[in-house]
């Protein structure tokens, strides 16, 4: 799994986004994380300052069914997307609806990438290099209509707004930096998994 890692600063994902932002590869400077890894229900990714609309009340997320591989390793289709007011005043809105076919699910631990290159500028380096976990993942076909998140807005609505205070809460903790946050729920506690400064 550590080689894994390492060897996928060599990947096309990494060669070809070095090169765009005029970093080579010789320049990547990596550490590999291990984690253990939450068996989670539902896993996102937060910019706590809306890239979109670069407005700094508000945040937006993506929340994926199970591990958060699917939603950084750039598997295909689409994540639940949504907006929120930091403050609260308004209900989430949603953004985008929910795509992805498969799911990922698992435990054990994780190898993960740490470099200079995870935050080039004009890349957000979500799925830059390759995660690799000592297991492998089950995949799991998702079934929406099956999905209390999709299907009980009183469940969305909830972990919706508790994404938002996770975001509110990291982004407070590291003294009101903008950042980039991923996280996971298992059991209606919210887990960070990591956080850095939003590029």
């Amino acid at each position: 799994a550590l080689k894994s890692v390492w060897a996928s600063r060599w990947n096309a994902r990494a060669f070809y986004s070095c090169r765009r932002a005029g970093m080579t590869l010789e320049a990547v400077q990596m550490a590999v994380l291990v984690q253990r890894l939450v068996e989670a229900e539902y896993a996102f990714v937060i910019h706590t300052v809306n890239p979109s609309t670069n407005d700094a009340s508000e945040m937006y997320a993506e929340i994926v069914v199970g591990l958060g591989e699917s939603l950084v390793g750039n598997y295909p289709g689409r994540a639940l997307g949504f907006s929120c007011k930091k403050d609260g005043s308004a209900p989430p809105q949603v953004l985008s609806l929910p795509s992805k076919s498969d799911s990922l699910h698992g435990a054990g631990l994780i190898f993960r990438s740490d470099s200079n290159a995870e935050d080039l500028p004009g890349f957000a380096g979500a799925g830059l290099f390759d995660s690799v976990p000592c297991v492998k993942n089950e995949v799991r076909t998702v079934v929406y209509s099956e999905q209390r998140l999709m299907m009980d807005p009183g469940v969305a609505e909830e972990i919706m707004r508790g994404v938002c205070k996770v975001a509110t809460d990291v982004e407070a903790a590291m003294g009101g930096v903008p950042q980039d946050i991923e996280g996971c729920v298992k059991g209606g506690k919210f887990y960070v998994v990591q956080t850095r400064p939003q590029v």
